[in-house]
């Protein structure tokens, strides 16, 4: 049976990392010091170090030395990250206080997770992410609804490897208080085989969602990244 690995961490400032920062190629290290905020910078730094750290225990290789390659279809370095040489297929995701990673074996997967919070419009932010029959028949009560029909559609979208410049509205799920399921996917970008969809919940405030290709979801292995992080920071101040 398929396999996949979902490694939960939380955000690291980089000012106590130098370890963690020392793994970041010249781009990685670029955009981290772009962020202005501290908690961009601490998101980004955890979930970048946590996926090289996973990727060199999955090859047998220096974290550091791997190297990824970001190219859009449009030829930019802003799409999907995957590895130059090929190897497993894998995901990251940072939100609030949580960051993750998962890696799979067996074909594309997205994860995505949100914090919750208060959404000043999500009239709004609904008739942009819901399709007509999801505004229709089961618009999102709440912004806990909103944000875990969000988390599961963003999932499927960088499984695509397309991401948020994919329409989410051409997406169509079942109601957001029940089962992770897809309906209906609509356009250029829709994938022509079956997709699953399955709900995570790292914890109560940070709804997420795990997505990928095939009829039945692989067999799920929850890690500790906050151990990996930790456990580098230690040996290497």
């Amino acid at each position: 049976m398929p396999e996949c690995d979902v490694w939960w961490a939380r955000p690291v400032d980089p000012e106590g990392a130098a370890a963690l920062v020392s793994l970041l190629d010249a781009h990685e290290r670029e955009r981290l010091g772009a962020f202005r905020r501290e908690i961009d910078r601490a998101r980004y730094l955890a979930a970048h170090a946590l996926t090289r750290l996973v990727l060199g225990e999955r090859l047998g290789a220096d974290p550091a030395s791997l190297v990824l390659d970001r190219t859009c279809r449009c030829g930019k370095p802003h799409g999907k990250p995957r590895l130059a040489a090929g190897g497993p297929e894998f995901s990251l995701t940072h939100s609030g206080d949580r960051v993750g990673v998962a890696v799979s074996a067996d074909g594309p997967v997205g994860l995505d997770v949100e914090q919750l919070r208060t959404l000043s419009d999500l009239d709004g932010l609904a008739s942009h992410a819901l399709s007509p029959t999801e505004r229709r028949e089961h618009p999102p009560a709440d912004a806990g609804a909103f944000l875990t029909t969000w988390t599961r559609k963003e999932a499927l979208l960088k499984a695509t490897g397309e991401g948020l410049s994919s329409p989410m509205a051409a997406i169509t799920l079942g109601p957001a208080d029940g089962p992770a399921t897809v309906r209906e996917w609509s356009g250029v970008d829709a994938p022509a085989g079956a997709v699953w969809l399955v709900d995570l919940l790292p914890d109560p405030e940070h709804p997420g969602a795990l997505a990928g290709f095939g009829t039945t979801a692989p067999r799920l292995r929850v890690r500790d990244g906050d151990e990996c992080l930790r456990d580098l920071i230690a040996t290497r101040p």
